[in-house]
């Protein structure tokens, strides 16, 4: 598949600078760009990263100077270079709109309009499924799960029984909803499993990462709020309540019965011990090790996490220790140095 730049800009809405009959073969980011493939600078402070760049053309912002490219200038760069890239490599169709013949779905599942079902997987009894539902290779949902229209689960994700999940929501291959919470009385010289009665519930349009885990309530259900998005490696204890729209990056394990506000961001490898609370906009920083409540709006970081100016100048102070030891060292000398001095004069004022 080619273009020229001239068709490229048309269906962009943007305005050619240079060979507007340049033939572009491809789109790929500044880095992996060839000859022949048109790439993209979202910002003119970025314009070094051309330096060593073979593309042919280059999508930038309306205004940027630009004397080695033939270019693309457009209002919104990322959305213009999103939309060529799906020209020159269109999306692969997620769903067969087919139930496989291998699937397996018991008589007592409920599954609305243009749902598909992949190969070998298994639907449990007094499942609900919503209209639009695309559910991968190996998925098990089991008995009483509810599943909101327009959903995606991607292959061999589990859904333990009872689980609930809102619309549109994302589910990646092996991520694990609803199974067991870590819990156990150990009163009597021996681990027994607490009870497992809850479940697990997701708003409207969360997403979970590939390998995650979000483990039933006790009780009552483990939440997640409507648009909250879960990375990859991502643990989620029983009876937490995360609130609505948190970013939660990969690696992060949160204990047992916390709660966060909404708007909440935990980076990479966050540990989040249980019983806290994190407030509304609080951003914890990576591998945070959270063992306190967080006020809203806090920036934490550290082990264990604390405000990140706190954070700042204690960095500060230990990258100066090694010469705080050194002047230390040479203030005991000096100080010995003068004890000598002062013990002499001392021992010829009682001699004398």
């Amino acid at each position: 598949m080619t273009w020229t730049l001239a068709e490229l800009a048309k269906l962009v809405g943007g305005t050619v600078s240079g060979d507007e009959n340049l033939v572009i073969t491809g789109a790929a980011p500044v880095h992996n760009a060839e000859n022949g493939d048109i790439t993209f600078i979202s910002h003119a402070d970025k314009s070094s990263y051309l330096a060593n760049c073979r593309a042919s053309a280059i999508v930038v912002p309306r205004g940027m100077d630009n004397d080695r490219f033939a270019a693309i200038q457009v209002d919104d760069v990322v959305a213009a270079f999103e939309m060529i890239v799906r020209h020159f490599c269109p999306p692969r169709e997620l769903r067969k709109r087919e139930i496989h013949p291998t699937a397996i779905i018991d008589p007592s599942a409920v599954l609305g309009n243009d749902v598909s079902v992949g190969p070998h997987a298994v639907i449990e009894n007094e499942v609900e499924i919503g209209d639009g539902v695309t559910i991968g290779a190996g998925v098990q949902i089991m008995a009483g799960c509810k599943i909101g229209a327009d959903s995606i689960i991607f292959p061999n994700a589990v859904l333990y029984e009872n689980t609930v999940l809102g619309q549109r929501c994302l589910i990646h291959a092996c991520a694990v909803l609803g199974a067991y919470g870590f819990g156990y009385d150990s009163s009597q010289g021996t681990h027994i499993l607490s009870q497992q009665l809850g479940n697990t519930v997701l708003g409207d349009d969360v997403e979970v990462g590939a390998c995650s885990t979000i483990d039933r309530g006790t009780y009552g259900p483990t939440f997640i709020g409507d648009g909250t998005k879960i990375d990859n490696l991502v643990m989620i204890a029983h009876n937490c309540r995360i609130g609505k729209f948190n970013l939660i990056c990969a690696g992060t394990g949160v204990a047992g019965s916390s709660t966060t506000g909404d708007y909440v961001v935990m980076a990479g490898r966050v540990g989040v011990r249980d019983h806290v609370h994190i407030g509304n906009g609080a951003v914890l920083g990576a591998m945070a090790g959270v063992i306190g409540d967080v006020p809203e709006g806090a920036r934490v970081v550290g082990i264990p996490a604390t405000p990140e100016k706190d954070q700042m100048r204690m960095q500060v102070a230990m990258a100066k220790l090694p010469e705080m030891r050194r002047e230390l060292k040479e203030l005991k000398f000096a100080v010995h140095e003068l004890q000598q001095i002062i013990d002499r004069l001392n021992n010829d004022k009682f001699t004398n």
